[in-house]
């Protein structure tokens, strides 16, 4: 979901490559133990960063902290590289699932407006508020499953409103947390879709939770392998074929990734 404050549509959104986020010296600490230690990256705009890591490697803690969830040591930046100035970081998240009683009359509209007008669900269908959100829900060709139950609504549908309410209003920084966990393969083809279209639209910057390492190669910009701290960085090929990947996942002689 999206902190922020206007409504996305113009082609003056696409990136501009010239923002940068910088993540200095994150650290985050339970007790008297490291969960990740001294993150540093820069994110630019109109890029996929993907986070790779075997489990318990950090990942979502990294997440959670960008987000504010946890207390860290270290600082998150947002830079504007052509006049270089330090601007307000907005944040959109897709979290890896979302829990909807399935007894809830709760309809997508609701969901939707309940978040964009920040009033209790189920309020009284303005024609304007519909109309945006059915514009929205567009952008990922979802607009047909505005007045279906949340509920009832399949993996894949439920990612589409979700992504439509994460950029709704366009962040600076967009983060999906394992995506594709449970969407079947006509969901996951239409996650790649939408997800090429947010890179070549939007000016927003993305870091991408995955264990699919098939679209890690053919989607990423840039990989971040991880295991509390950043243990290789760089293009997909080189990221995946470095002793760090191999030895993290067990990697075999002939085993294609």
């Amino acid at each position: 979901m999206s902190k922020s404050s206007n409504i996305i549509n113009s082609e003056s959104d696409k990136a501009c490559g010239l923002h940068c986020i910088k993540i200095n010296d994150i650290t985050v600490q339970l007790g008297n133990e490291k969960i990740i230690d001294k993150i540093n990256l820069h994110i630019h705009c109109g890029k996929i960063t993907a986070l790779i890591g075997r489990n318990g490697a950090g990942k979502s803690t990294l997440i959670k902290a960008i987000l504010g969830e946890f207390d860290h040591g270290g600082s998150i930046e947002f830079t504007d590289l052509k006049s270089n100035t330090v601007e307000e970081l907005t944040i959109g998240y897709v979290p890896q699932k979302l829990d909807i009683d399935k007894n809830t009359p709760m309809s997508v509209f609701d969901l939707f407006a309940g978040y964009i007008s920040r009033s209790p669900i189920f309020i009284r269908k303005s024609p304007k508020v519909y109309k945006i959100v059915e514009e929205q829900l567009s952008i990922f060709d979802a607009q047909n499953l505005i007045d279906k139950r949340a509920c009832d609504l399949s993996g894949g549908e439920l990612q589409r409103v979700l992504l439509s309410i994460a950029i709704t209003p366009l962040p600076k920084l967009l983060l999906l947390d394992e995506p594709i966990s449970g969407i079947d393969q006509k969901g996951m083809e239409l996650f790649y879709k939408n997800i090429g279209k947010l890179k070549n639209n939007y000016d927003l910057a993305m870091i991408i939770v995955s264990h699919d390492f098939n679209f890690v190669r053919k989607y990423a910009d840039h990989v971040i392998l991880m295991d509390k701290t950043v243990l290789k960085e760089g293009d997909p090929e080189e990221v995946l074929s470095c002793a760090e990947f191999k030895e993290a996942f067990g990697w075999e002689e002939g085993r294609v990734y």
